[in-house]
């Protein structure tokens, strides 16, 4: 059985005989015009945004300053810090203290921790004077002797920075208590049936 064959559809193409001189083509040349369907749309004009400067970062549910806090990641993850302050750049300040555990006072992102319920006297601490400004790097440009060096030496902790630590925890370790002194002391780590979310911290 043969099967049915449809009719070709009549093309939406026209041809119109319109005379015309232009340097496209001669003049009498038949030329093709297309139908179109339906309202054109304009090109939409692409509006200029500005640039808005991110504001301070929120903290986090229950930090405060002299919150005990649980470092997750760095050179002294596992260890507990102080809160002092929140940063212009919205990082922590924090601190160990230096002669309990350790620990420097250093600016720490709110995500890389854990806020604890423990909290820590702080009013004696004098931080009025550590900004941001107060961590950057002195630049210097590296001579041709110095670039294909194997390892680059460690520069030594200045003195007015040791002394700006030793100020700085001056007033937090006489307010502390033996405890607190211990807790502070203590690696955070986890043993076996031991799960973070069912913790309270």
């Amino acid at each position: 059985r043969l099967k049915r064959t449809l009719a070709p559809h009549a093309s939406s193409r026209r041809t119109s005989h319109q005379k015309h001189s232009g340097k496209m083509g001669k003049a009498g040349q038949a030329r093709q015009v297309f139908r179109t369907y339906g309202k054109t749309k304009s090109a939409s004009k692409v509006k200029s945004t500005e640039m808005k400067t991110p504001g301070q970062q929120k903290l986090k549910k229950g930090l405060v300053p002299g919150s005990v806090l649980i470092m997750l990641a760095g050179r002294f993850r596992g260890r507990r810090a102080v809160f002092l302050k929140q940063l212009a750049s919205g990082l922590l300040l924090v601190t160990g203290p230096y002669a309990v555990n350790g620990v420097p006072f250093r600016r720490v992102n709110q995500r890389m921790c854990i806020a604890t319920s423990t909290k820590v006297d702080v009013k004696g601490a004098d931080d009025k004077a550590v900004t941001d400004a107060y961590f950057a790097r002195e630049k210097k440009a590296a001579k041709k002797d110095e670039m294909f060096a194997a390892g680059a030496e460690k520069k030594a902790l200045s003195s007015e920075k040791k002394a700006g630590q030793k100020k700085l925890d001056e007033g937090i370790v006489k307010a502390m208590k033996a405890d607190e002194k211990a807790y502070l002391k203590a690696r955070f780590s986890l043993s076996s049936k031991m799960y973070p979310h069912e913790l309270k911290f």
